[in-house]
């Protein structure tokens, strides 16, 4: 019997610890079997930032670096600078990415780092109790925003995709979700181009992932599904926000 689906190698064996519903996994497979096609494996190095994604070393088969709170981005830096052949990536949330993170990623991105960011935005902070975070929409309930989240109180979501876009420095910024089957292709089809991105010594580039958290939501996965998609998709648009001209 011919073998038509499989574990990437790209991806270790240990379960993940995420809850049901929660997007992470696919993300993680997605992030992996680019590794594969792209033969890259052997060179790669994962920034596991600190939120849900804090064991990504867990999962990814490829060497990695644990990073503070907010400072993959750094981080990640630091490490292409010094190992310039390597394939650097981080694996970040909108709460540590968006909130202690943004001077991190908006001067990353402003000066080109030859990195890729898979940014996951899910509108809450999920690991620490479902606080409000940068990306929490309007009127949203959290722990910290009981009655919902209000331009007076909380300001309004950050778009990171289009704030980062207004820079010079980005090769390639991607919105892209995972919430049904086409749409988990074309997502796969963003992190794989911003991977050749980095290899091409292209400079910066990011994906921009919307998805789900059931827990934090209060809600079952196929209520949180349904949310992302009347919802999210309203305040976070999918889409390519920048693409270097030329660049295949």
């Amino acid at each position: 019997m011919a073998l038509v689906f499989d574990r990437p190698k790209s991806l270790t064996d240990k379960k993940f610890h995420y809850c049901p519903g929660c997007h992470h996994g696919i993300i993680h497979r997605l992030a992996a079997e680019a590794l594969d096609e792209l033969n890259i494996q052997q060179k790669t190095v994962v920034i596991a930032s600190v939120g849900c994604s804090v064991l990504a070393y867990d999962y990814f088969d490829t060497d990695a670096v644990q990073a503070a709170h907010g400072r993959a981005p750094a981080v990640a830096t630091g490490v292409k600078r010094a190992s310039p052949e390597s394939v650097v990536f981080t694996y970040q949330g909108d709460g540590d990415l968006a909130s202690i993170g943004m001077a991190e990623i908006v001067h990353a991105a402003a000066r080109s780092e030859n990195i890729t960011v898979i940014f996951v935005n899910n509108a809450v902070y999920g690991m620490t109790g479902g606080q409000m975070a940068p990306t929490s929409l309007m009127g949203q309930q959290t722990s910290t925003s009981p009655q919902g989240r209000s331009a007076e109180s909380n300001g309004y979501p950050i778009r990171v995709c289009e704030l980062l876009a207004t820079l010079d420095g980005p090769s390639y910024l991607a919105r892209v979700s995972v919430h049904d089957p086409k749409h988990v292709r074309e997502a796969k089809k963003a992190i794989l181009k911003a991977f050749q991105m980095q290899i091409q010594h292209q400079g910066f580039s990011l994906v921009e992932v919307v998805s789900t958290c059931p827990t934090n939501w209060h809600l079952t996965p196929v209520e949180a599904l349904e949310w992302l998609e009347k919802k999210m998709l309203k305040q976070y648009p999918l889409g390519v926000f920048k693409k270097i001209e030329g660049v295949e």
